[in-house]
């Protein structure tokens, strides 16, 4: 019942990101527009804007989502975000020099490859040890760092355009989603997602304590190989594609952990389900806010949700 429920909110949420919008399509002309049957408008807006940015929005959502649920499984902290391993920092810093530089056409390629630098960097700080503590220092140090240069860069940029334009890509958006770059981040997003429900059964057995999980065969540093890697396709291809959007992977598993348990090989996937459901839904709230000619970025947006979320959460385990 509860799983049905679910999957029914990420099917809402879906068809309700297809069809509001400036133009609105009635649900009885979604299916044959999206298709190449019904007039031209109502075909070109649902095949050239409205299925690539809800195809993204399902997209980068799953991958936010699973990937917080991975990550408070293995570090048994319900506040870890895929943030704390400084991969969206790495990745925004990858797309920023192509921005700074002139090289527009070479933001997709320069952010994958600061998320794979970053990741690579992680990897190589945390050295054989096989504690959570460490890896999520260097994570927090590498994303600082990232965020400092980034900051840098802005300092130094050359023209208030040039900075505007920074500025206006870190707040995060799907105005600009395209049929191709929805491909590349789906390829990327779901080899993350099975890396990321490949290593559930071990993130459910390191809940009972690393030593414990050692002892019944879990790898440990296979484990951080591949959460590292799976979080870093997740959120490196989203920042990529639709710039910083924070948040969603802290409260989506925090809130599903309430309501289907905290085994992490069973959140990691209705974490990717919730994740694309909202993150469809927030999309589409930002369409409605935008709908007057200013503009309301979907990172804005996600953080204006997830923030006071993330200041409860922190203030309840204060006073527990």
């Amino acid at each position: 019942m509860r799983l049905g429920l679910l999957i029914l909110f990420g099917v809402f949420t879906a068809v309700l990101s297809l069809s509001i919008g400036a133009l609105a399509i009635p649900l009885t002309e979604l299916v044959p527009a999206l298709f190449g049957r019904g007039g031209d408008i109502q075909i070109t807006i649902m095949q050239d804007l409205r299925a690539p940015r809800t195809a993204l929005a399902l997209v980068i959502g799953a991958g936010l989502g699973a990937s917080g649920a991975a990550l408070q499984g293995y570090t048994r902290n319900p506040l870890a975000d895929p943030g704390i391993l400084g991969f969206s920092a790495t990745a925004a810093l990858g797309a920023v020099l192509a921005l700074y530089f002139g090289y527009r056409d070479w933001i997709i390629p320069a952010a994958l490859l600061g998320a794979g630098l970053g990741a690579g960097l992680l990897l190589a700080m945390a050295g054989r040890r096989q504690s959570a503590t460490l890896l999520i220092l260097a994570g927090v140090g590498i994303g600082a760092l990232a965020t400092a240069l980034t900051g840098l860069l802005m300092n130094f940029a050359p023209n208030p355009w040039a900075l505007s334009e920074i500025v206006y890509w870190l707040m995060g958006s799907l105005k600009n989603a395209s049929f191709d770059g929805a491909v590349l981040c789906g390829v990327l997003t779901l080899t993350g997602l099975f890396l990321l429900v490949w290593i559930g059964p071990d993130l459910r057995t390191l809940s009972l304590g690393e030593e414990t999980a050692v002892s019944l065969g879990v790898s440990m540093g296979k484990l951080r190989i591949l959460l590292v890697f799976g979080v870093a396709l997740c959120v490196g291809s989203g920042v990529a594609i639709a710039g910083a959007i924070g948040f969603i992977g802290l409260f989506i598993p925090h809130i599903l952990r309430a309501i289907f348990g905290p085994d992490p090989a069973r959140l990691i996937p209705l974490s990717a389900l919730g994740g694309a459901g909202f993150l469809a839904l927030a999309d589409s709230l930002t369409r409605v806010l935008s709908a007057n000619g200013t503009v309301m970025y979907l990172g804005i947006l996600s953080a204006l949700i997830g923030a006071p979320f993330f200041i409860w959460l922190a203030f309840r385990a204060a006073r527990s």
